[in-house]
């Protein structure tokens, strides 16, 4: 049996970061995108560039929250056969050279469901997965998930929008552990444009709810935005952006490239 270790990888990345005063920078990736023999060496250019905690898309057939852009690096994914047992071997490997750095998946329910709940959670402890985000299954019907997720010592991360009532709020953060995710914008990933005041009165707002460290996600793409949205944040977390760079690149290399230099951008950004 998993041995759960109290302290989480991601609970002691954000003890850290409050200690150096630093903000969390979390980069999102689709596994097997834009191949499966590409996944791990990016997450260790990521690592590399700055990211303290990485978000692993769980490749699915309808990933019907995400935009166009991250839509299609799930189908090259999926059309590649890479599945959620090919995810965990990706972690797996990850860990040879990383044990620090946290990893959590994020995806639809479907794969982690045929898999088994206790299965998924037990292979996952054990590949080195610290986290899970679940996006299509709210936190009043997710008991099924949360405690072997609890049992193996996995957390579980869980979206809050524009519009979640207050009484959903404190559902979600007592049910959430690692961090919550906050979607700063309406709609698919990759969408609209961010108004950093509304963010901030919004994190503040959730953060009467929880001592949990509030990360904030859509909308940030550049150093600019990721420096904006770290002043109201624990974290910032990215993926379309990278997801772009990732389909403008036929080479691994130029990919890893562009990819680092735009976590790089943000990382300085972030830190002055």
């Amino acid at each position: 049996m998993t041995e759960v270790n109290n302290t989480s990888r991601i609970d002691a990345c954000f003890e850290r970061l409050r200690k150096e005063g630093r903000k969390g920078l979390i980069p999102y990736v689709t596994a097997g995108d834009p191949g499966p023999e590409a996944t791990v060496p990016l997450l260790h250019s990521m690592v590399e560039a700055g990211a303290d905690i990485i978000e692993l898309g769980i490749p699915f057939s309808d990933p019907v929250a995400d935009g166009p852009v991250i839509e299609l690096a799930h189908q090259r994914a999926v059309s590649q056969g890479v599945t959620l047992a090919d995810v965990l071997l990706m972690v797996e490997e990850f860990r040879k050279k990383d044990n620090v750095t946290p990893i959590a998946l994020m995806g639809y329910l479907n794969p982690i469901e045929i898999m088994g709940y206790e299965t998924f959670a037990w292979r996952a402890a054990e590949a080195g997965v610290d986290g899970l985000l679940a996006v299509d299954i709210p936190p009043e019907d997710a008991d099924d998930m949360l405690v072997p997720l609890r049992k193996h010592g996995l957390d579980a991360v869980f979206l809050l929008s524009p519009n979640t009532a207050d009484e959903r709020i404190s559902g979600i953060c007592e049910a959430a552990s690692g961090y919550v995710y906050y979607v700063s914008l309406k709609g698919v990933t990759g969408a609209g444009n961010l108004d950093i005041n509304e963010v901030q009165r919004r994190v503040e707002h959730i953060k009467g709810y929880t001592r949990l460290p509030v990360c904030v996600g859509f909308g940030i793409r550049d150093g600019a935005s990721a420096s904006a949205i770290s002043k109201v944040a624990d974290a910032v977390i990215v993926g379309t952006a990278l997801v772009k760079e990732l389909a403008a690149h036929e080479d691994l290399e130029g990919a890893k490239a562009a990819i680092t230099a735009r976590l790089t951008e943000m990382r300085t950004a972030m830190d002055q």
